[in-house]
């Protein structure tokens, strides 16, 4: 991608438009991962679990414009809350550009494929199990350390 184009570079989040926002996201599919809260410590628990309407293959979200509609819980990511979703993975280019960090080279904005993210191994593609075929009271035999 050219320097130019390199928005990500030349605004700060907040500056940034909706089309460009969006754009960050590099489909990896990990923030639609289930996460258990541990009781006694409040330390979160990242599970293979995926939402069941995340595409596991394409590492999409299949209801996107209406996720809220369908999980009310759905987060949406905005740049004045980024100081608090200590969930986000190390890899998240919204995490990676609040903390002053430059996208990776897998990143499609960087690549110029959305298969990248998916050719170096970064998103949930094989690695993880919808919702829809674990009970939820099992949630804590899927916990792991992380998705790389």
């Amino acid at each position: 991608m050219a320097e130019s184009a390199a928005f990500w570079r030349e605004k700060t989040l907040q500056q940034m438009s909706a089309e460009e926002w969006e754009s960050l996201c590099d489909g990896c599919g990990k923030c639609c991962l289930h996460k258990l809260e541990d009781e006694d410590s409040g330390e979160l628990l990242l599970t293979s679990v995926a939402c069941a309407y995340l595409d596991c293959d394409a590492c999409r979200c299949t209801v996107y414009p209406e996720r809220k509609s369908y999980v009310p819980e759905c987060l949406t990511l905005r740049p004045e809350h980024l100081d608090e979703l200590r969930w986000l993975p190390a890899s998240c280019a919204y995490r990676l550009l609040y903390e002053g960090s430059d996208l990776p080279s897998w990143h499609p904005l960087v690549s110029g494929s959305r298969e990248s993210v998916h050719a170096n191994q970064i998103s949930v593609r094989n690695k993880v199990i919808s919702e829809t075929e674990v009970d939820e009271s099992d949630w804590d035999l899927y916990i792991i350390d992380s998705i790389e």
